[in-house]
């Protein structure tokens, strides 16, 4: 039977909101283990862990493993060394000592990994990460244009599409951005998240129920540069958090239901956080929607409770259920119509839908000049309209954002093959278009 753990209390967002501003939450150091809302038996379970992972090590560089204050783990140390389970193997600086396990404490600790094999920093609460979420929630945030028009600098965005796009990022819930390949659906997606502000503090792992979970992942989450700036710079940083960037959390065709689930790693026993989970407070992009192995009304079906109510279920490995936040901008990425994917009712449930249109000539003028800039050759206005006449009107080939830089990038490639300076010249436009666009052609052939 399964049970559904209830949440210990609710959060005020509001209250959050007034009392913190946008760098200002910050997890304070825990004094005591009962602090820290951590058992005895986890701390010693961890110590004991690193020490058979390390064979020895000094109590400072146990408290540096596993994020806890020096404090908290020499007592849990002297609290094992009174029971026979580690042992002192040297003195070593800073009144401190070197530790070994015992006979006895390896055979301990080898059991315990035996149940659990986690190593590493001490997890946090469910019901801390849940108030982090709360505080940080992209949701207090109302992006304006100028703050909208930041977050994309460096990038053409069509300006009818800021006039959709600002209302869809305040609602900060989901929308579908649709549009032909090669439109920029993606990289305006990266760019909209810096859109909430830049840094948001997550936990290394989660703990509830006696399940760790783990969360930070360094395929999503980048590490923040170090700040002196805010009101609690002054105390200690919990170590068990780290500072990172809002969350891009991009998923393609690769998508199963499976990934919006707690993964369960039966031989370590230690659960993975799903993808909607470690994009909390940032944004979730699904790339290519209606390309993956399962259907977009499942998907769809799996969300939309969430969507609308903010917050998921997961169920652990022993069959309890846990509540978890639901704050982030999910983005629906795909080159199909959107009636084509869903029914109305669905549709109804993702209010905005945004068209990624083709740029139009000014656009591709000015994305050259972006790219010639960045890649230091000159610009020639006279050089592009050779090649919107030549190999675009004269064949009805459609424009795509990412074809100035594709285009480009071929150029500087030839030229730098032949030993010539990187230049805009009809002629070498000539050679690349027959290359980048010969697998278009042929796979247009073969449908016809």
């Amino acid at each position: 039977m399964t049970t559904a753990t209830q949440q210990p209390f609710a959060v005020d967002a509001g209250l959050l909101r007034s009392l913190l501003t946008e760098d200002a939450f910050q997890p304070l150091e825990p004094a005591t283990s009962e602090e820290a809302g951590l058992s005895e038996s986890l701390v010693e379970s961890l110590i004991c862990k690193t020490l058979c992972a390390r064979g020895s090590t000094t109590g400072r560089a146990l408290s540096t493993s596993i994020c806890l204050p020096f404090s908290i783990v020499s007592r849990t140390l002297e609290t094992l060394r009174g029971r026979k389970i580690i042992g002192h193997a040297s003195a070593a600086s800073f009144n401190d000592f070197m530790y070994v396990l015992t006979d006895k404490g390896l055979e301990r600790a080898q059991h315990m990994l035996r149940e659990c094999s986690y190593v590493g920093p001490a997890p946090v609460r469910l019901a801390e990460y849940v108030v982090s979420v709360a505080a940080q929630s992209i949701a207090h945030e109302a992006p304006n244009r100028e703050r909208l028009a930041k977050a994309c600098a460096g990038i053409s965005v069509d300006p009818k599409l800021f006039q959709c796009l600002g209302p869809a990022i305040n609602a900060s819930g989901g929308l579908f951005l649709y549009g032909a390949p090669g439109n920029g659906k993606s990289t305006l997606a990266r760019h909209i998240t810096s859109c909430f502000g830049q840094k948001i503090w997550i936990p290394h792992a989660i703990i509830e129920v006696g399940q760790i979970i783990r969360f930070y992942d360094s395929q999503f989450h980048h590490l923040a540069e170090e700040s002196a700036e805010g009101p609690l710079r002054t105390s200690s940083v919990d170590r068990r958090w780290v500072q990172i960037t809002r969350p891009t959390v991009i998923v393609g065709g690769e998508l199963t239901l499976d990934s919006l689930e707690l993964r369960h790693h039966a031989e370590s026993n230690v659960c993975e956080a799903p993808l909607q989970m470690k994009s909390n407070c940032g944004c979730l992009l699904v790339d290519d929607f209606g390309r993956q192995r399962i259907a977009p009304a499942d998907l769809l079906n799996r969300w939309i409770v969430p969507l609308e109510s903010r917050h998921d279920y997961l169920t652990l490995p022993t069959g309890n259920k846990i509540q978890v936040p639901f704050e982030q901008l999910v983005i629906f990425s795909t080159n199909l119509e959107p009636e084509d994917l869903v029914d109305e009712a669905f549709l109804r449930r993702i209010p905005y839908k945004i068209h990624a249109t083709d740029p139009t000539d000014e656009e591709f003028h000015h994305l050259f000049r972006l790219y010639c800039k960045k890649f230091g050759c000159e610009y020639r206005k006279e050089v592009v309209n050779y090649l919107l006449e030549q190999h675009y009107r004269s064949c009805g080939r459609a424009k795509r954002r990412c074809h100035p830089r594709d285009l480009l990038s071929q150029v500087r490639n030839y030229c730098r093959y032949n030993g010539t300076p990187l230049e805009l010249l009809p002629e070498y436009f000539d050679i690349v278009v027959q290359s980048y666009f010969a697998m278009v052609l042929k796979t247009k052939h073969e449908h016809a």
